[in-house]
């Protein structure tokens, strides 16, 4: 059975669809937009066509939700053409998700449709210039008041920013909090006087979207903008959250890992050294057997962990091992692309070289892979071990 033939009819189709965008319409194109650091405007206007911004939005709210293990393999099918499409709708499907888990009605109906559309476009906003991966360190507070919330703060390396119209802030609604995340909240932020968005991050990969900083000087939030409409929350909220945007980010290094893959086999079959294709060669062929091997185990990891979420079980674990174990698999598939295309691997002419620097943002993005050992290793000891 095939990998798709986990998926209903319908979510084949969906899936062939994205397939199809990908292989006639982004590769043709994605080099020179990476390479030139071009926002691809057309290419995120055919995801939005498509559907692809309303993933997991109900129909009652205009997307069309998926599974998650297909929203796993769709997000293979954008990565295996441009990571960086991937990226652009992650952090919107995690605020998605967040608010039809956790939001109110009013902002349901607020943001949920216009969201399933694409026309707004929502990223997250956690990270901040000191903090790193210490979420109960933040420093950015949303003070109360008779209008609102006065948020004063700065985060930093924030996808999409510039140009989503919506931002899942985590802040600090009570600094005084014991422990800290009983005062942590996640604010929904549109863009207004006091949020700037202040640069473009340069970036070794990851081209064509922006990452950036984004600073909050007196920027006023009505009193309704709290997800849920209940302070203290947010710390909560956003560790639900990031188990899909983990997921995301396993299925974005599949695809990266598949993209290096089907080059480096394809050129060794068109590749002769000695008088024959260099796959011949048992380095060569080794070199792939264990590329495909290892591809093969980190998608059944990153489906079984999906499956696992759309059962409605915890996976904080699960999705940890699977962007830690996906992760670190793209990052050795593509080095052994790079190998395999000998001095063509270097080459800006062949794509292997952008896999092989849009691979290491797998393994520190949405929290690092350090960050992942100590989330499974906890876990374990919580749960008394593996299920067996």
């Amino acid at each position: 059975m095939s990998t798709l033939g986990i998926l209903s009819a319908e979510e084949q189709f969906i899936v062939r669809t994205v397939r199809d965008f990908v292989d006639r319409e982004v590769k043709p194109v994605v080099r020179e937009l990476e390479h030139s650091d071009t926002y691809p405007e057309a290419l995120i206007g055919r995801m939005k066509q498509l559907g692809i911004f309303g993933l997991a939005v109900p129909g009652e709210y205009g997307g069309t939700s998926v599974s998650m293990p297909c929203y796993v393999l769709i997000t293979e099918e954008l990565a295996r053409g441009w990571m960086s499409l991937a990226g652009a709708m992650g952090g919107h499907t995690v605020v998605a998700t967040l608010l039809l888990r956790f939001g109110t009605q009013a902002q349901k109906r607020r943001y949920l449709p216009r969201m399933a559309t694409g026309e707004i476009r929502a990223t997250m906003a956690l990270t901040e210039p000191g903090g790193g991966s210490d979420l109960q360190a933040i420093r950015t507070v949303a003070g109360k008041d008779a209008d609102g919330y006065l948020v004063n703060g700065a985060k930093t390396w924030i996808t999409n920013s510039r140009r989503s119209q919506l931002i899942a802030l985590l802040c600090k609604t009570d600094p005084d909090a014991s422990p800290a995340h009983r005062g942590i909240s996640v604010l929904l932020a549109e863009h207004g006087p006091g949020l700037t968005v202040s640069r473009d991050l340069p970036k070794l990969g990851y081209k064509g979207v922006e990452s950036c900083e984004v600073s909050f000087d007196d920027y006023r939030a009505p009193a309704d903008a709290i997800l849920g409409g209940v302070e203290g929350k947010g710390f909560a909220q956003i560790m639900k959250g990031l188990e899909t945007g983990r997921l995301q980010v396993a299925a974005r290094a599949l695809g990266v890992g598949r993209a290096a893959l089907e080059d480096a086999l394809a050129y060794a079959q068109e590749r002769e050294s000695f008088g024959k294709p260099i796959w011949q060669h048992q380095s060569i062929g080794n070199y792939l057997a264990d590329m495909a091997t290892s591809l093969t185990a980190a998608r059944q990891l990153t489906l079984y962990a999906a499956r696992e979420a759309q059962a409605g079980r915890r996976v904080d674990m699960e999705a940890g091992m699977a962007k830690l174990f996906a992760s670190e698999t793209a990052m050795q598939i593509v080095l052994n692309a790079v190998r395999i295309h000998g001095g063509y691997g270097y080459s800006t002419e062949f794509d292997v070289e952008r896999y092989f620097r849009d691979a290491p943002l797998m393994i520190v993005g949405e929290g690092t892979n350090e960050i992942q050992r100590n989330v499974i290793a906890r876990q374990l000891v919580k749960r008394g071990g593996l299920d067996v």
